[in-house]
């Protein structure tokens, strides 16, 4: 069993992907990095707390990373290219955090060598556990839906000018979903009314959704990038706000239940 990552196995063709959910870090590490990298503030916190109880309603599969996004970030391909060219981006394994601090104490950055043991110690063992499952659920299936949650301070200008928008769907512009699935996702949270939405805009999906999506093979992938002043407290220590929180998780299964009528109807 790899303790690098958990899997709950679902009985719908639904698999819920937290790449960015994980906050250890291996003690080793510990030594070389900067007080901001110990805070690991740039954790889509508390979204497998959001996500887990409408996985469990609707009886989706749900994966979820043990380490920190600082270690290595599953949501980047595994030779480090950029998913957004020309603009600015935190890499595989990140220098700098959101916030521009630096995450390592000066000459303790990683080498060429470490970058790769930890893709192949982190990146490889989440990326397989999540391409077995997908398969396993398009073959008693037929189609699946692999759903990317992650979460992101409402004002970051490291990559964005202002206040975010509340859901930010991404569907690689529609590469990775099927025609109509993002526009049915934005007419939920429309019809809810209580938040805003858009489809495709700065956020379309990183590497998991542009890489595993593949409509034409049974898989629709969407990622939705939430603001996390949806659902708590964005200043540390990053607590949990219930009655947001509730709210927000009401209008998520909402969605997951929209999706998969898409998926079952398409």
């Amino acid at each position: 069993m790899n303790t690098n990552y958990h899997l709950e196995q679902g009985r719908v063709p639904l698999l819920i992907s937290l790449p960015h959910d994980g906050t250890a870090l291996p003690e080793s590490l510990r030594p070389r990095l900067t007080a901001a990298a110990l805070r690991v503030a740039d954790t889509d916190w508390h979204v497998g707390q959001l996500y887990a109880p409408a996985a469990r309603a609707l009886g989706a599969s749900l994966l979820r990373p043990e380490y920190s996004r600082y270690v290595v970030d599953l949501n980047r391909p595994a030779d480090g290219a950029p998913l957004y060219p020309g603009r600015r981006e935190t890499g595989l394994c990140p220098l700098i955090s959101f916030a521009e601090e630096p995450l390592y104490q000066s000459g303790g950055e990683p080498t060429p060598t470490e970058v790769a043991e930890r893709v192949q110690t982190y990146w490889r063992p989440y990326h397989q556990a999540l391409a077995d499952e997908l398969a396993r659920l398009r073959t008693r299936f037929g189609r699946v839906l692999l759903w990317e949650g992650h979460s992101i301070r409402s004002v970051c200008p490291l990559f964005f000018e202002g206040r975010l928008t509340d859901f930010n769907f991404g569907t690689a512009g529609g590469r990775s979903a099927g025609a109509g699935l993002g526009e049915r996702l934005a007419a939920i949270v429309a019809a809810d009314g209580r938040w805003s939405s858009v489809l495709n805009g700065r956020f379309q999906g990183g590497y998991i959704t542009r890489q595993y999506g593949q409509p034409a093979e049974g898989i629709h992938a969407v990622q939705l990038e939430l603001s996390q002043i949806c659902y708590m407290d964005e200043d540390p220590p990053f607590a949990w706000d219930a009655a947001r929180a509730a709210a927000a998780q009401e209008l998520l299964e909402s969605l997951l239940r929209g999706a998969l009528d898409w998926l079952q109807g398409e």
